[in-house]
Order: structure tokens, then C-alpha cells, then sequence
């Protein structure tokens, strides 16, 4: 099967693409393009799932750029090609010829570009970091590389949505405590459930930072099992692991 591959019109301008679980190498719970070195699929598998995408991508010999995922607000600036996976969420980088990549299975994998300072970025968002400040954190690393946040498309990948995203309490408090205003993001749910709207938040935040167009692809991971994979949905059906989708940009 061939590799399926999500772009947005907004970011014509640059390759980028967001990767489905379509056609890749791994089987049983994590059947398709598994990207996640972090999983327990099998190692030689995983490396060819991401040998496939950096084919895709036009990569000859400079491997996909990543980061060793941690949920935070921190960016690494790639000016060449990386030795070790810094600790970091997201990516910049005006440097042709690297691609940048961030592995997702609910969680917002967001990508970025100005297309006249040639400038990209590239960041892995979830709720913890969205809240703490990885997309502003990843518009300002940048425009320390010449970008001009009003010249910025951002667009959201595949993530989890509205409707498959519950939450308790604590959660809404700490969203609460954060800025009353992200009640917004908020509708009920089960009880004392809620239901988090993780895309309009990372949207909200983006244009909040002024970048000049921000939008989702509208995908839930959650929702299909077909063409996501989904941490989520993972545990609620009680598998022991789970695939994780991965997104690129270049220059």
C-alpha cells in the first residue's frame, strides 16, 4: 500500500506533509507506518517506516530531524544535521535540505513556515505544552532566524477532537487557573466530565501570537482507527501499545 500523505494548501509553498498509518510495514496493534522509536514495535520496522517517509519527503542521506519528546515549551534550533535527539517539543530551522519531524498520537503535531525569510518550524503540542507555551515559544525561535510572525502559516495535523476528548475536573481547573477565559474550550460531558476542544486551543493560542493564518485539517486521530493511531483509543481498548503518526516539513 502506499504511503498516505495529508498536505494543506496554505503550505504549498514548502514540502510538508502529515503521514497516516496508510502504508507502512508494521503489523498487529501497530499495523501501518508506525514512526514511534519510542514504541515497542520492532526496531528494524520502525527504521523502515521512517526510511519510507524521508523518501517521500525527497531525503537523500540526511536522516528526518527529531526531537526527544518530552511535553514541554522548549525548541531546538537545527542549523545541522542532529547527533543526539535534544530534549525538546518543537524545531526551527532555515537551513535547506533538513526536514523536521514530530511524532503524534492525539496530540497536535503542528507545522510552520515564512515563505519570504525561508524560515520553518515544526512542533509536537498536547495539552501541557500547548498550555505552557510551545507554539509561542516555537513563533519566537523563528523570528530569531528572520521570520515575521504576520507572515507565518501554522497549520494543526490530525489530532484529537472535541468530541472524543474527556476530561475531569482537575483539568478544567488547571485551564481555569491558567486564564477563565479558555472556559470557552470547554462543554459538558458525562457527570462531572468535560469535553476539551484541544485544536480550537492551539488555534486560539497561534492567533494570539499573531502569526498570520493558523488552521486545522479538521482529522481526529481518535475517530479513525483506519488512518490514526490514537493513545486514547489505545487504552481504552486496553491495548499494550500503541503507533505513533509523524509529520514533516522541509525546506
Amino acid at each position: 500500500m502506499t504511503l498516505e500523505i495529508l498536505t494543506a494548501d496554505s503550505l504549498s509553498f514548502v514540502r510538508h506533509g502529515f503521514f497516516t498509518r496508510r502504508g507502512g510495514a508494521s503489523s498487529g496493534v501497530f499495523a501501518g507506518l508506525n514512526c514511534g522509536t519510542g514504541s515497542t514495535d520492532q526496531t528494524e520496522v520502525v527504521a523502515l517506516n521512517r526510511a519510507r517517509v524521508a523518501e517521500a519527503m525527497g531525503l537523500s542521506g540526511t536522516p528526518l530531524q527529531t526531537v526527544h519528546q518530552v511535553h514541554s515549551n522548549k525548541v531546538a534550533t537545527v542549523t545541522e544535521p542532529l547527533t543526539e535527539k535534544p530534549r525538546a517539543d518543537a524545531m526551527v530551522t532555515n537551513v535547506p535540505g533538513l526536514a523536521l519531524s514530530v511524532l503524534t498520537a492525539d496530540c497536535q503535531p503542528v507545522l510552520l513556515a515564512d515563505r519570504d525569510a525561508a524560515v520553518i518550524g515544526a512542533a509536537h503540542a498536547g495539552w501541557r505544552g500547548t498550555l505552557d507555551g510551545i507554539l509561542e515559544e516555537t513563533v519566537d525561535a523563528m523570528e530569531a532566524l528572520g521570520a515575521a510572525r504576520e507572515r507565518i502559516v501554522a497549520v494543526i495535523g490530525p489530532s484529537i477532537s472535541q468530541r472524543a476528548y474527556e476530561v475531569g475536573p482537575e483539568f478544567f481547573d488547571e485551564f481555569m487557573a491558567e486564564d477563565s477565559g479558555n472556559a470557552r474550550f470547554f462543554a459538558n460531558g458525562q457527570g462531572d466530565r468535560m469535553l476539551f476542544d484541544l485544536p480550537a486551543y492551539g488555534l486560539a493560542r497561534l492567533r494570539a501570537a499573531g502569526v498570520g493564518m493558523a488552521e486545522w485539517t479538521r482529522h481526529c486521530t481518535y475517530s479513525d482507527p483506519e488512518r490514526f493511531y490514537s493513545y486514547r483509543r489505545a487504552t481504552h481498548a486496553r491495548e499494550a501499545d500503541y503507533g505513533r503518526l509523524i509529520s514533516v516539513i522541509r525546506l
